[in-house]
């Protein structure tokens, strides 16, 4: 079992940022970010994998920025440029599954409790 435990998070405008931190009781083979909208499904973010090898939807490419402190078995999830299309709810996974870190399947996953992003125009 992992733990995950979610900070970071809140209402923005338009261009500001946020960063999401993402505390694991133990070491994974991955990590990574997830949101969901109202009205839409789940949708892969970001993720890392314990060599450093990161994926990023395109939407995000070039303003958000993953990375994970080892010693601290913590993910964050640096945003910037945020716009509106980023408000979703995001949930923090870890799996041993380097599949599931990035398309929410593929293996079993563990999953933090989610945080509010809502950016305003």
């Amino acid at each position: 079992q992992v733990q995950l435990v979610v900070t970071g998070g809140g209402s923005v405008q338009a261009g500001g940022s946020l960063r999401l931190s993402c505390a694991a009781s133990r070491r994974t083979d991955c990590m990574g970010w997830f949101r969901q909208a109202p009205g839409k499904e789940r949708e892969g973010v970001a993720s890392i994998d314990s060599d450093g090898r990161t994926t990023y939807r395109d939407s995000v490419k070039g303003r958000f920025t993953i990375s994970q402190d080892h010693a601290k078995n913590t993910l964050y999830l640096q945003m910037n440029s945020l716009k509106p299309e980023d408000t979703a709810m995001y949930y923090c996974a870890a799996s041993f599954s380097r599949t599931y870190c990035s398309t929410g399947s593929g293996g079993v996953g563990y999953w933090g409790q989610g945080t509010q992003v809502t950016v305003s125009s």
